[in-house]
């Protein structure tokens, strides 16, 4: 019996350590993933097709949901047809992220966010950007960037 208990503490003692060690881990990591959707930000208001290439996995999907006339379909686009659009964009493309949610599984992470985007300095929409991203040897890497766009129910301007 008594070495079943120095077991049982020794055991959760462990998990105690384990957990501890991964509640420290993670806000790096939430950081690391959260830099990338950042720099992605940092590229459009800079114009910078070079940096938004560079978060970008060769495999990434952009999704757009868009909802006309209470249907909703989803329009895809490349991640080239993106960057050469934002080479030929004249006023830098402001987005701003709020309240994200980061979740992590050893390599896969995922972002939920709310966001407003402005051309310039003039409100364009609101809506949810949700990233996944990949752990490569590189760093992470955004795999899947689908998000939702509207002009009405956003918030005010924070």
């Amino acid at each position: 019996m008594r070495s079943l208990r120095v077991t049982l503490i020794a055991l959760l003692l462990g998990l105690s350590t384990a957990v501890e060690a991964q509640s420290t881990a993670a806000p790096d990591e939430r950081a690391e993933v959260l830099a990338v959707v950042q720099r992605l930000w940092d590229a459009m208001k800079a114009r910078d097709t070079v940096m938004a290439r560079s978060v970008f996995d060769s495999s990434a999907t952009l999704a757009r949901v868009v909802t006309r006339n209470g249907e909703s379909r989803v329009q895809l686009t490349q991640v080239s047809e993106f960057i050469e659009a934002l080479s030929h964009a004249t006023e830098p493309w402001n987005e701003r992220m709020f309240s994200p949610e980061v979740r992590i599984d050893g390599p896969l992470a995922s972002v939920w966010t709310e966001y407003d985007f402005h051309l310039g300095d003039k409100f364009s929409h609101c809506g949810v950007d949700a990233f996944q991203l990949l752990k490569t040897s590189a760093g992470w890497k955004i795999v899947a960037l689908s998000d939702t766009a509207r002009r009405e129910g956003c918030q005010k301007q924070r």
